[in-house]
């Protein structure tokens, strides 16, 4: 077993650097805010995650993981440095590599012993090569450092079962020794491996997630199609499910994807190929798919009120997807801005997303209109005259079309998840509107 540094403490390096403890490896995870790391010390995790705290507790108590600020003493000691910083999205599209070349400059400062440097962030092609040659240039102790990439396919609200059960791990290096190293610290999980170089393994990363976003978006524009001509979304998809070139995931029509990955991923690569003047037509056809199926349900109840001033407007759902308190790229972050500037009363839920939301929108007057945050869903839907649907949660999920009816001044609801049946709303006696599927009145 190794000892194992991990830089960053987020979605990826928490996840990462949990799940290495949890096979064996002896893990130091390192983070500048030391609130933070005395949070994870007492088995809060930061960030919301199934599975995570548990691990987090085991692994701690059991003497295999620890957290620290000190990131000299981490990656002195380490036989491997993992990096999982954040890349975030610059204006142009761009990854932002500045938390990367903090890491890379403080493991130059540090290491006194032969290491392996992994790097997990999401990276454009190249970064890697960048990555060595700047740490070697900056070395002060006569060490030998190899890079290597290692990039993350995990999934927020499965991160954990994600990374321990994984379809496959993805390594790229540029010698046999970096290649062994990295097959040995992976051999625990017993999972396939995929060894090719580092550029390659790069652009796996984000070949991977475009396709997935294409594959969303396609789904999109079917179901914008299928509302004008009548066709059911959810009965193309089925068809299209069986077969196995196609796949049954990722067909499910809704109001685009959000997240950490496919938004940043499918604008970096977009950029990356400009950059190298070339236009990737399919992944910037799904950017502006997705940007645009955003506000669909937005624009169809413009379609059907004159107004949203004064009306009382539940939205069920805050974070991009159930199981997880992650807001990046959410349609909420999209449509309430746009209800509040028609001088809306919105009555907002959501199980896990409320506080990260009320630092954006405070709750009280905002713009024109006012957001309030309720603690159930049934409360939000209390008087309302429009309910939008923008998460999948199991408790909006498990709501009766009844419900609507008896709670809501006038029941009129618009689903960005499908989640309903179209023959119950109806004998519910609600106004249904969905994505790609015919309004049944």
């Amino acid at each position: 077993m190794y000892k194992i540094a991990v830089a960053g403490t987020g979605y990826v390096g928490l996840v990462a650097g949990v799940c290495f403890a949890e096979v064996g490896h002896q893990v130091l995870c390192v983070d500048v805010d030391e609130h933070k790391v005395r949070q994870m010390q007492s088995g809060k995790s930061p960030i919301y995650e199934q599975d995570l705290e548990a691990l987090m507790v085991k692994n701690y108590n059991a003497g295999r993981l620890d957290y620290t600020t000190d990131y000299q003493k981490a990656y002195r000691e380490a036989d491997a440095i993992f990096i999982g910083v954040g890349t975030p999205e610059q204006p142009d599209g761009s990854a932002d590599l500045t938390y990367v070349a903090t890491v890379a400059r403080q493991i130059a400062e540090s290491i006194e012993q032969d290491c392996l440097v992994v790097v997990k962030s999401t990276v454009p092609v190249g970064t890697n090569d960048k990555v060595e040659q700047f740490i070697k240039d900056s070395l002060e102790k006569d060490v030998n450092v190899e890079v290597a990439s290692n990039p993350e396919f995990l999934a927020q609200g499965t991160a954990v079962r994600d990374t321990l059960q994984a379809a496959r791990i993805i390594i790229g290096t540029e010698s046999k020794k970096a290649e062994k190293m990295l097959k040995e610290i992976y051999e625990p999980f017993h999972l396939p491996i995929v060894s090719v170089s580092r550029r390659s393994a790069e652009m796996i990363k984000y070949a991977s997630n475009d396709f997935l976003a294409l594959k969303i978006s396609y789904m999109n524009d079917i179901a914008n199609l299928c509302e004008r001509i009548g066709a059911n979304i959810e009965d193309v998809a089925k068809g299209m499910s069986y077969d196995p070139r196609i796949g049954e995931r990722f067909l499910n029509a809704g109001i685009g994807y959000g997240g950490s990955c496919f938004p940043k991923d499918t604008k970096a690569l977009k950029y990356l190929a400009r950059q190298n003047g070339y236009q990737l037509k399919t992944v910037e056809a799904a950017v502006d798919v997705n940007q645009e199926q955003k506000i669909r349900l937005f624009q169809k109840a413009c379609e059907r009120l004159i107004t949203f001033s004064g009306l009382k407007v539940a939205v069920l759902g805050l974070t991009f997807k159930p199981g997880t308190d992650d807001l990046r790229e959410a349609p909420s972050l999209e449509n309430i801005p746009l209800l509040l500037k028609q001088g809306a009363q919105v009555a907002a839920y959501d199980p896990v997303g409320e506080e990260n939301f009320q630092q954006k929108y405070p709750e009280g007057k905002n713009d024109k209109g006012t957001i309030t945050y309720v603690s159930t869903p049934e409360e939000a839907l209390e008087d309302a005259s429009v309910t939008f649907i923008f998460t999948e949660w199991q408790e909006i999920k498990e709501l009766s079309p009844e419900t609507y009816a008896a709670k809501m001044k006038t029941p009129l609801v618009y689903d960005g998840r499908n989640i309903y049946d179209l023959q119950h709303m109806k004998e519910a006696g609600v106004e249904y509107y969905s994505i790609g599927r015919p309004n049944l009145k």
